[in-house]
């Protein structure tokens, strides 16, 4: 039998040690305009116009867009730069449904 912590410890070094990706999301808010949410998307990680405003739309009408993906190193990386700009923006595993 498995003793509880080492179960604990077991799943902690499977989140990061997995080479399964990580995502950051942004999420819809009242509060930020469209045009300020695809200016950010430009600044923060050099989409094209057209890509920024086009995510900025699905997070507008679905209510949420997946912008980047990587280790949860670079995930949290950009998840505290989205909230510097004042974005809502959380991380989860790519395999992991929203």
């Amino acid at each position: 039998m498995v003793r509880l912590d080492e179960k604990i410890d077991e799943d902690i070094q499977a989140i990061f040690t997995s080479d399964r990706p990580w995502t950051t999301i942004v999420w819809d808010d009242p509060v930020n305009l469209m045009s300020y949410v695809t200016y950010v998307l430009m600044e923060l990680f050099g989409f094209t116009r057209e890509k920024a405003h086009e995510l900025m739309m699905k997070v507008h009408t679905e209510g949420k867009a997946v912008v980047s993906s990587g280790s949860r190193e670079e995930m949290e990386h950009d998840v505290a730069r989205l909230h510097e700009y004042g974005l809502w923006a959380t991380l989860q595993r790519e395999d992991q449904s929203l």
